[in-house]
């Protein structure tokens, strides 16, 4: 290997590692990255979004094990999910260029820790108790939002490595202007193991995972 293609390599190594598939261990990077980064010519065809979502949902998941004390994975898309449907936590937003990343308008400040960390949480749960119906901004992205974005034709399994998650569309159809029709079976995995401590957490889908 070229010492610009290990260079290259390299970068886009912590790149991902730093923003999509980030861990809980701080200033560590999933191996599992690197081996898509190898042939740097198929880099650019690998479908990173639904990846990145795949590993999110698997957080997610870990996440609500009792033995779970933090959150990891691409924080910064759950982040703009949250402002865009909850309008009592949006920070304040600044006008964007058409075609800027819509997370990019939204201008968060840093808080203190230490009693007023805990005296917001104590807030902001209060605040999820007490939301009503018309507290969450169900079509964020306006009513013809369908006119603009095409609907995904896919539904099925989405992967990163080892990490397998159902992703199904059609359930939030009206949530980008199209007509909600009844949504087919919820997809499920064929076995889950879930204890409540997040260390293993494992997803077994039909299938082998290059079948998925």
């Amino acid at each position: 290997m070229k010492i610009r293609d290990l260079e290259v390599q390299t970068y886009l190594f912590m790149l991902l590692g730093s923003t999509l598939f980030v861990d809980k261990s701080r200033d560590r990077l999933r191996p599992a990255i690197n081996v898509f980064l190898k042939d740097q010519q198929r880099v650019a065809g690998y479908a990173w979004g639904a990846a990145a979502l795949a590993y999110l949902y698997r957080q997610l998941g870990m996440a609500t094990r009792v033995g779970s004390k933090s959150i990891c994975g691409c924080l910064t898309l759950l982040q703009a999910w949250i402002y865009e449907y909850f309008p009592l936590f949006r920070p304040s937003q600044i006008l964007q260029a058409p075609n800027a990343p819509r997370a990019s308008s939204w201008v968060c400040h840093r808080f203190a820790g230490g009693d007023d960390a805990r005296q917001r949480l104590v807030r902001y749960r209060q605040m999820l108790d007490e939301m009503l119906g018309e507290d969450v901004s169900w079509t964020p992205y306006g009513r013809d939002a369908g006119t603009e974005v095409l609907p995904s034709l896919y539904t099925g399994v989405i992967r990163f490595a080892d990490v397998a998650e159902g992703y199904d569309p059609a359930r939030c159809r009206r949530q980008f202007g199209y007509r909600q029709t009844i949504p087919r079976t919820m997809m499920v995995p064929k076995d889950v193991y879930r204890p409540a401590s997040c260390s293993t957490y494992i997803v077994f889908w039909e299938g082998s995972m290059d079948q998925l």
